[in-house]
């Protein structure tokens, strides 16, 4: 994160922001799961094989992983196949998926805009590749805290200043992504999904634009 340009650093906080922003709403329809953070429903899967009501309860938080691992998927696919505009591409799915998620919660399907939310948050984790890797991911924190501690732990070392920042910064932008949603939910419902697609479509333009002027 720290070896990023500033640009580049503005990009991954508004998506973090929108991934927040989008798990909290997924986290709030769906009682307490999520649609961008795997390690959570892993865990909610695994308890749920011992105490869910039932095998279909159990199963929800898996069939959500899976259709996140798919949006990932996705987006290294289109990566691949537009590799000149591969982050424009990505983000162009992404809005459309959750125009799609939209358009479907608005309707009371939240069996079609759940899948939607997941695989849009599966395919922003591959905007930021380097050699074929996440470079930034974008809709997890564990990895950008634990970075945030070493390079804290750097400074006290004598390491360059400031390393810290832009994983703090990060963190912040999902936290404050996460609280909009929650705010939003409360007087939305799932309808603020409406406010994620056009911030995912604002993020697009912005790129395009970066994109252009490269």
């Amino acid at each position: 994160m720290h070896t990023h340009d500033r640009k580049s650093r503005l990009l991954a906080a508004g998506l973090a922001l929108l991934a927040g922003y989008v798990d909290s709403l997924g986290f709030m329809a769906l009682g307490g799961l999520f649609v961008s953070f795997m390690s959570g429903n892993s865990t909610r899967f695994s308890v749920g094989l011992i105490d869910a009501p039932s095998i279909a309860q159990a199963l929800l938080p898996l069939g959500i992983i899976a259709l996140f691992v798919c949006g990932v998927m996705f987006g290294k696919v289109i990566r691949h196949l537009r590799p000149q505009a591969p982050s424009f591409s990505i983000l162009t799915f992404m809005s459309a998926s959750l125009l799609l998620g939209a358009m479907s919660a608005q309707a009371g399907f939240l069996w079609m805009a759940v899948p939607c939310m997941a695989i849009a948050m599966g395919a922003a984790n591959n905007v930021f590749v380097r050699e074929g890797e996440v470079a930034i991911g974008v809709t997890y924190m564990t990895g950008t805290l634990v970075k945030l501690g070493q390079r804290l732990a750097g400074r006290w070392l004598g390491e360059p200043k400031g390393q810290w920042r832009p994983y703090l910064f990060l963190w912040l932008a999902l936290i404050s992504g996460a609280v909009l949603g929650a705010v939003s939910y409360h007087y939305f419902h799932l309808s603020s999904l409406w406010g994620s697609t056009v911030f995912c479509v604002f993020l697009t333009f912005v790129v395009r634009r970066l994109d252009a002027r490269a």
